[in-house]
C-alpha cells in the first residue's frame, strides 16, 4: 500500500492555500518562547477552554449516561481525533491540522445530542427566524461565545485560525457521500446555509469529515450492546450484516475501525478523493441503517427524548418571561436567591457577553470578548437564551429544569 500519496497537498507554508488557511480576525498575541505551530495553539486553545470540558457530560448517543463505559461527546471527539490523525499521518497530510479540527468538530453540539438540537433548532426557527445546527452553532461558539483569559488574565475570544474554522462547519457526517474532496474558494463561512452544503477547504478537514463517520458507527453498536438494546435475532443479523462485508466474524469495532482505514487508504487518490471500495462503502451505509433502526429511534431512546424536549422547553420559556421586566437584570438578579443555579449562571451569561453594561457591574471589565447582546431587543435577548441553553451540559439542564419546577 502506497503511503504518503497526498503528501504534495499537505497544507504547509509553501501550499497556496497556506496564507489563507492560517489566516485569524486578528492578530493572536504570541510568547517568545513559543514553540507550537498555528494549528497548534489552535487545538491548545480548544483543550483548555469550557466549551471544550463540557463535551464530557453531553450526549453522544444515550443521554445523560450513568455508565461510565458509555461514550460521551468528548470520547467522540477524541476516537475522531485518533481515526483522522492515522489516515492523515499514512496519507502525507498535516496531522496538527486534523487534531485540531477532530478536537473541535463537535464543540456546537447542545445537551442531549442530536435531540437536544433538533429541540433547539425549532425554538430557534419559531423565536428569532434563524436555523440551529450543531456545525454552525460549532462556528459560532468558537467565534463569538468560547472565550481564554489572555496574558493579563482578561478574556479574549477563540480567534482560530480560518482552516480549522472550515472544518468545524463543514465536517458533518450525517450525509452518505464517497470520493470527498476539498473545494478550491475561501469564503465566507458564515454564507453556508445547510450542513453539509459545501465540501471543506483542506484535505484534512475532509479526512475529519470522513473519520467521524467511521468514528461513530462502530462504536454506537458497542454502547448498545453493553445497554443490552438488541436480542439475540438482532445480533445475530448485524453480526452476519458486517461479516457479509468484511469476514469480521465477531462484533468488534476495533476490527471495523482497522479495515475501514486499510480500505480507505488502499482506494483513496488525489485524482478520486477520499474514497472507500464499493464493499465497504455499502457496508457503512448498511450499518448506518442498522443503527437508525435499531439504536438511534429505540423505544428508550424515544422516551428520554420527550424528557430532553420537556427540560429544553421549560427553561427557554422560564428565561423568555423576563424580558417584559423594565429592570431585566435587576430581576434576574434579585431572583437569584430563588433560582441559584440557573439565575446565577445565566446573570453571569448576559453579564459577560451583553453591550452597555460597563456602568452597571464592575465584572464586565474582564470580559473583552465580543458583545453580542443588546437587551433591549427581544430577539437578541431570546439568542442569549438559546445561545445559553446550547451550551449546557445534559446533566446541568436537568438539575436547573428540576429547580425550575420544584416548590
Amino acid at each position: 500500500m502506497e503511503k504518503n500519496k497526498f503528501y504534495s497537498e499537505r497544507i504547509y507554508d509553501k501550499h497556496p492555500k497556506w496564507i489563507q488557511c492560517i489566516s485569524r480576525e486578528s492578530e493572536l498575541y504570541k510568547k517568545p518562547e513559543d514553540i507550537r505551530s498555528e494549528f497548534y495553539r489552535d487545538y491548545t486553545r480548544v483543550l483548555h477552554s469550557q466549551p471544550y470540558s463540557r463535551l464530557k457530560h453531553k450526549t453522544q448517543v444515550f443521554f445523560a449516561t450513568q455508565n461510565d463505559h458509555i461514550c460521551t461527546r468528548m470520547e467522540h471527539v477524541h476516537h475522531v481525533a485518533s481515526v483522522s490523525y492515522t489516515i492523515a499521518n499514512f496519507l502525507g497530510l498535516n496531522t496538527e491540522l486534523t487534531q485540531a479540527i477532530a478536537l473541535s468538530h463537535d464543540i456546537g453540539h447542545a445537551p442531549f445530542g442530536h435531540e437536544g438540537e433538533t429541540r433547539l433548532s425549532k425554538i430557534t426557527q419559531n423565536e428569532i427566524n434563524e436555523d440551529f445546527w450543531h456545525e454552525k452553532n460549532g462556528l459560532y461558539v468558537v467565534d463569538k461565545i468560547a472565550t481564554l483569559p489572555d496574558k493579563a488574565n482578561n478574556h479574549q475570544n477563540f480567534n482560530l485560525t480560518y482552516a480549522v474554522r472550515d472544518g468545524i462547519i463543514s465536517h458533518c457526517g450525517e450525509i452518505d457521500e464517497n470520493k470527498l474532496k476539498p473545494r478550491n474558494e475561501d469564503i465566507d463561512l458564515y454564507t453556508i446555509k445547510s450542513p453539509g452544503e459545501i465540501a471543506p477547504y483542506t484535505w484534512e478537514a475532509c479526512v475529519v469529515k470522513i473519520s467521524d463517520k467511521i468514528a461513530y458507527l462502530g462504536r454506537d453498536i458497542e454502547d448498545a450492546i453493553e445497554l443490552n438494546l438488541f436480542n439475540k435475532k438482532t445480533l445475530k443479523d448485524l453480526q452476519k450484516l458486517i461479516q457479509q462485508y468484511s469476514g469480521i466474524k465477531t462484533l468488534n469495532n476495533t476490527a471495523l475501525i482497522h479495515d475501514l482505514i486499510i480500505d480507505l487508504c488502499e482506494n483513496s487518490s488525489l485524482e478520486n478523493g477520499l474514497l472507500l471500495s464499493n464493499k465497504y462503502y455499502s457496508l457503512i451505509k448498511d450499518i448506518k441503517e442498522f443503527n437508525g433502526k435499531y439504536i438511534y429511534r429505540h423505544h428508550r431512546i424515544e422516551s428520554y427524548k420527550e424528557y430532553s424536549e420537556k427540560i429544553i422547553n421549560t427553561i427557554y420559556k422560564f428565561l423568555a418571561n423576563y424580558f417584559e421586566n423594565k429592570n431585566l437584570l435587576k430581576t434576574i438578579k434579585n431572583d437569584c436567591r430563588q433560582f441559584p443555579l440557573l439565575m446565577n449562571t445565566f446573570y453571569n451569561w448576559l453579564i459577560k457577553y451583553s453591550q452597555n453594561l460597563d456602568n452597571q457591574t464592575k465584572e464586565y471589565k474582564r470580559f473583552q470578548n465580543k458583545k453580542i447582546y443588546d437587551l433591549e431587543n427581544e430577539i437578541d435577548y431570546k439568542r442569549a437564551i438559546i445561545d445559553f441553553i446550547a451550551g449546557m451540559t445534559d446533566n446541568f439542564a436537568i438539575k436547573v429544569y428540576h429547580e425550575i419546577i420544584s416548590f
